[in-house]
C-alpha cells in the first residue's frame, strides 16, 4: 500500500474531534529587548531604519498623534503630514518630516513605517517655514476656490512642519 493511500486512510478514520495534523503559527523569534521597539522606516528609494532597536516612536496619525512604546497593542495607522520623533537607545531624538504613509505595530514590539517621503529635521530652515506659513495664510482667504483649497493643504503641511521650527 502506498504511503499516500495509507495517510489518506488514516485521515479518513480520524474522529471529528481528533486532529491529524497540528500546525502552530508564531511570530519571528528575533524579538527586541523587553523595553525596546524594533523599528523599520522605509521609503520607496531608501531605508532609514532597518530592524533597529529604539525606545519610543511618536507618529502623526490621521486619528491623532500616537506614541509607540514596547509591547504596544497591534494597530495599523495612516500617517498624515507631520513629524515622526524617534527616541534611540542612546536617548538621542531623531526627527523626520513625513508627507504621509502607514505605520504598522505588530505583536512582539515590531513597528514598520512606510512613507512616501521623509526628511531629517535639520534639512529645514525655521525662517523659511515661517515665511511660507504667512504666505499660505494669506492665500487661504483669497483667490479662487481651487487656490483656497490648495492653500489650506499647504497650510496644514506647513503647520506640521512648524513643529520642527520651534
Amino acid at each position: 500500500m502506498s504511503a499516500l493511500r495509507l495517510a489518506t486512510r488514516t485521515l479518513s478514520r480520524a474522529r471529528p474531534t481528533q486532529t491529524a495534523f497540528r500546525s502552530v503559527r508564531g511570530y519571528a523569534d528575533a524579538a527586541p529587548a523587553a523595553d525596546k521597539i524594533r523599528l523599520s522606516l522605509a521609503l520607496p528609494h531608501q531605508t532609514l531604519y532597518e530592524n533597529s532597536d529604539v525606545i519610543q516612536v511618536n507618529l502623526p496619525s490621521v486619528s491623532g498623534d500616537l506614541g509607540v512604546l514596547a509591547n504596544h497593542v497591534p494597530v495599523i495607522e495612516e500617517l498624515k503630514p507631520g513629524v515622526v520623533d524617534i527616541v534611540e537607545e542612546t536617548g538621542a531624538i531623531k526627527q523626520f518630516f513625513v508627507s504621509g504613509g502607514f505605520a504598522v505595530v505588530q505583536p512582539g514590539s515590531l513597528l514598520s513605517i512606510n512613507a512616501v517621503e521623509a526628511y531629517p529635521a535639520e534639512d529645514f530652515s525655521a525662517e523659511a517655514i515661517r515665511a511660507q506659513l504667512a504666505e499660505a495664510q494669506k492665500n487661504a482667504t483669497s483667490g479662487s476656490e481651487l487656490d483656497q483649497v490648495e492653500a489650506k493643504i499647504e497650510l496644514e503641511v506647513l503647520e506640521a512642519l512648524s513643529a520642527i521650527a520651534k
